[in-house]
């Protein structure tokens, strides 16, 4: 059997649980492949200190986290460099789709293990998949020319025919989905059928996390934690959204003219009531895990049979557990409130973007009514369910107005928490070929973090007020719009 390092090049100094890394453990040991994996979380050289950085602009509140964790003095790319010589890897991969999809680093993933894998001496092959790969093939073998085989749509499967074909040294190169070079060409295999039940992965294999992975701040304690995916796919087409690139991949492009897919139903897969519900006990009972953090992209457009299933499955148990999920608000009725408070939702994550209902419609093909807004904060308010607000800065066409806009509307609602992130301009959305057109960003950003840097060169709005309204929208919102040019001042931004 084939033995493969997966490569997780998280820089935000925290433990994340990537979903993808779970999915193809499990796809990959049920073939009998060995698997590693080396983390880069913890290495003070190469982590960023997101929470650090997003407590200090009290997006989180804060906790005892960074007191608890261990961060290493050895460098990252000597550590990567001990673990290859250690476990002699045929293939080191990295980057995948999952319903993990939309932040912490997951989009530049590609990048940042390219930029460890280079000042490494490995003499395998290395495989990429994920978004990039799915929305510009030829463009990224290119742009990432070290690489030697990328993977477009979802890999859990396709990584381990390409381990079979080099276990039975046999050839690869018509794999479906497999992109690769042939001399200086660069070939675009066959498009893979997508996965049409998450219950034929098998059972999620979280076991090569190391233990301080699974610690996580949440609401100003520390529990113990992991990234949960149930199902993939969402039934909308936001126009900046990299689920798009996904939908395009599989041929799902024919939608409603109010942004809803026309086969919705046969895109969204998810895993049985019965599956969630055995990977949920496993977790807990063998992890001590308390809170899953819900990967979903849009948790109640989930088949209503397996939650009200799993429902069940969860009242009757003595799982003591909670759920943070995200979903858009106009799926908030007194109905689905009951629905959650039954499956232990503790806190649930809803885009508002922006404030402005015209503009999120008309450049963000985001259809989503204002008045359902404010009632869908208002029921998980009165069922006790956490509320967090999802906003959205450095738009392309988005003014300052309209940032105060969406602050004051923040206001208005009082989310339990106010998060906030920069535009990213995600290859292939149709936003991103729109802000580049424009000259907003590049035709393609490196470095891209929605949490930590903006990359635009919007005429509209400068890069350092961007900056200002990253670290004091949460101030802004809690405190009042009145102390905006005195924290202007203070910023030295005019």
């Amino acid at each position: 059997m084939a033995r493969i390092l997966l490569l997780n090049p998280n820089r935000w100094g925290r433990g994340i649980t990537t979903t993808w890394i779970a999915s193809h453990t499990a796809t990959l040991k049920a073939k009998g492949h060995e698997v590693a994996l080396f983390d880069a979380a913890f290495y003070k050289d190469w982590a960023q200190n997101e929470t650090a950085f997003n407590t200090a602009n009290q997006q989180y509140r804060p906790s005892s986290y960074e007191e608890m964790i261990t961060m290493n003095d050895t460098p990252v790319v000597t550590a990567l460099q001990k673990k290859i010589n250690e476990f002699q890897p045929d293939v080191v991969f990295w980057s995948a789709i999952s319903a993990h999809i939309h932040g912490e680093g997951e989009y530049a993933a590609i990048q940042f293990g390219s930029e460890l894998m280079k000042d490494v001496n490995f003499s395998g092959i290395t495989v990429c998949s994920g978004l990039q790969a799915t929305a510009a093939p030829l463009e990224t073998a290119q742009r990432f020319a070290d690489v030697d085989y990328f993977i477009s749509g979802e890999s859990d499967f396709v990584i381990v025919e390409f381990l079979d074909a080099l276990d039975a040294s046999a050839p690869v190169e018509n794999i479906p989905g497999l992109v690769y070079r042939s001399g200086t060409e660069v070939i675009i295999g066959s498009k893979q059928s997508i996965i049409p039940h998450l219950d034929a992965i098998g059972p999620y294999d979280y076991s090569l996390f190391d233990e301080q992975v699974f610690l996580r701040p949440y609401n100003g304690d520390v529990v113990r934690a992991v990234d949960y995916e149930m199902s993939r796919g969402c039934p909308f087409t936001c126009s900046y959204c990299v689920e798009t690139v996904i939908q395009r991949y599989y041929n799902f492009e024919s939608s409603t003219p109010r942004g809803a897919l026309n086969d919705a139903k046969s895109y969204i897969r998810h895993k049985s009531a019965k599956r969630i519900f055995e990977e949920l006990s496993d977790l807990h009972k063998n992890y001590g895990i308390s809170l899953f953090r819900c990967q979903d992209t849009n948790f109640l457009t989930i088949d209503r049979k397996t939650l009200n299933d799993l429902a069940d499955l969860l009242e009757e148990s003595d799982l003591d557990i909670r759920l943070y999920i995200e979903t858009r608000p106009e799926g908030i009725t007194p109905k689905s409130v009951i629905l959650l408070k039954r499956l232990k939702v503790d806190g649930v994550g809803m885009g508002i973007e922006l404030a402005t209902q015209e503009f999120r419609e008309s450049s963000l093909n985001r259809f989503s009514n204002q008045e359902k807004i404010i009632a869908a904060f208002k029921q998980l308010r009165a069922a006790g369910i956490k509320r967090s607000a999802y906003n959205i800065i450095g738009l392309p066409d988005q003014t300052e107005e309209s940032i105060i806009e969406t602050i004051e509307f923040n206001q208005e609602i009082d989310p339990d928490n106010v998060t906030v992130a920069f535009f990213s301009p995600y290859i292939g959305t149709e936003q991103q070929r729109s802000s580049a057109g424009k000259d907003y960003f590049l035709d393609y950003e490196f470095d891209l973090d929605s949490q930590l840097r903006t990359m635009s060169r919007n005429s509209l709005i400068s890069t350092s007020s961007l900056a200002f309204y990253k670290k004091n929208f949460v101030r802004l919102v809690r405190e009042g719009i009145d102390s905006l040019d005195s924290l202007k001042s203070a910023d030295g931004v005019n």
